[in-house]
């Protein structure tokens, strides 16, 4: 049949946003007719052209396996992502399935926008990266089937330790702690870090926080716990660096970016959350000979932060049963390993190969049995804003770190309250 893969521009018409918003599950005719699957999907797939051809073979091979379903796959745009859908939740239409990550999850299920889907991923659950289905599941209930995981990890300037003196790279906060004055003897920085309020904590300081043992909620979520000692120890530790000069001043103003920051320039020592693609951008700058890709750092624990990318299933979806077998259609190991090849990211599953030919990705591949995917919460993104400009204080000298946190917390809980 004729592909229904389709791009859809940002912003849309008003004209069309409603067409879009009125199509979930969307069949008309007798009930002999084909039922409809809509997915939206995002472009995981950099490269125009093999996102298409990746989405038209899926849509084939899904519509020859499965006769009385006709599968549209809708290519969304990033541009008011978030905006688009929560639109669409609200007037309970929208797209069958959609592709969402762990922190945007809680929100819909608290407003009942999403359907568990723990028995599709049932029978395979032991085959899955430890933390890919926890990253999708509140509750105790499954709410996304996970298709790919992106990775973080430490990566290190060979030359910056060698000019330093350094001949094994500092693996653990100790180690750290012991190479900064080192460091800063020859000239250079420890440890790349942003501070600014835009950044994410899961990039900077949650993995601090989940190294030391600590946890940003409480189990029921009803409350913070970061300013209990292991957050502390975390913000200590950032302070003491910040304080001796092993993380650079430009942290107030770097956004985690590394072109022209310190860490692309090769005056600072490693990054700690870095993504392949922040590796392959430094080795440009470095040399590839320079670069060195390391496991996740260790405080009290040894933790690095990756999320699972999980299909959701819309609870308004008039086609529930037909959406779930393209879900359990979508993890199986032949569509994993393709969208792996696509994507240049890690497949969710343990017993689907990875597909990534670049050698420089190829090493972040050990880091994916530490990869945590963060705590989901409905008010983590605002907790986190909060977070994040006590931080600023700490390391501005405002605040003292214990401060900070309390301060931080007392505002988070009345939030979540």
């Amino acid at each position: 049949m004729k592909s229904t893969v389709r791009r859809i521009a940002a912003p849309l018409t008003a004209l069309v946003l409603t067409a879009a918003l009125s199509s979930c599950g969307g069949n008309s005719g007798s009930s002999d007719e084909k039922k409809t699957v809509t997915l939206w999907m995002y472009p995981v797939i950099a490269d125009q052209a093999a996102s298409d051809a990746y989405w038209k073979k899926v849509e084939t091979d899904f519509e020859a396996a499965n006769s009385t379903i006709d599968l549209k796959v809708e290519l969304q745009p990033w541009d008011k992502r978030d905006e688009k859908l929560a639109t669409a939740f609200a007037g309970k239409k929208g797209p069958d399935t959609v592709l969402l990550i762990p922190d945007q999850i809680p929100q819909y299920v608290q407003n009942g926008s999403l359907e568990p889907v723990g028995d599709v991923v049932e029978a395979d659950k032991s085959k899955f990266l430890p933390n890919a289905i926890p990253g999708l599941t509140v509750e105790d209930k499954v709410y996304g089937v996970p298709i790919y995981h992106t990775v973080t990890t430490t990566i290190y300037n060979k030359t910056v330790l060698t000019k330093a003196g350094i001949s094994k790279p500092p693996a653990t906060w100790d180690e750290i702690k012991a190479a900064a004055p080192k460091l800063k003897a020859a000239g250079f920085s420890t440890l790349d870090y942003s501070a600014v309020s835009e950044a994410t904590l899961n990039l900077n300081f949650y993995p601090l926080l989940w190294q030391a043992g600590g946890k940003v909620f409480a189990d029921d979520g009803k409350s913070v716990t970061f300013n209990q000692a292991p957050g502390l120890e975390a913000l200590t530790f950032l302070k003491t660096l910040w304080d001796q000069g092993a993380i650079p001043k430009t942290a107030l103003t770097n956004g985690n970016a590394i072109e022209n920051q310190p860490i692309g320039k090769g005056t600072v020592a490693m990054a700690f959350t870095a993504t392949p693609a922040n590796a392959a951008t430094a080795a440009k700058g470095w040399g590839d000979a320079n670069i060195e890709v390391g496991a996740p750092l260790t405080g009290a624990k040894q933790v690095g932060y990756g999320i699972p990318g999980g299909l959701s299933l819309n609870a308004a979806s008039e086609n529930l049963a037909e959406t779930k077998k393209f879900l359990s259609f979508m993890i199986q190991p032949p569509q994993l390993e393709a969208l792996s090849k696509a994507t240049g990211y890690f497949t969710p599953r343990t017993d689907a190969k990875a597909e990534v030919t670049d050698p420089l990705t190829l090493k972040f591949g050990p880091a994916l049995q530490y990869a945590f995917p963060g705590e989901p919460n409905p008010v983590a993104r605002q907790v986190m804003a909060l977070l994040n400009v006590e931080i600023q204080a700490v390391l501005t000298g405002k605040k003292t770190p214990q401060q900070a946190l309390d301060d931080a917390a007392k505002q988070a809980n009345a939030l979540i309250r």
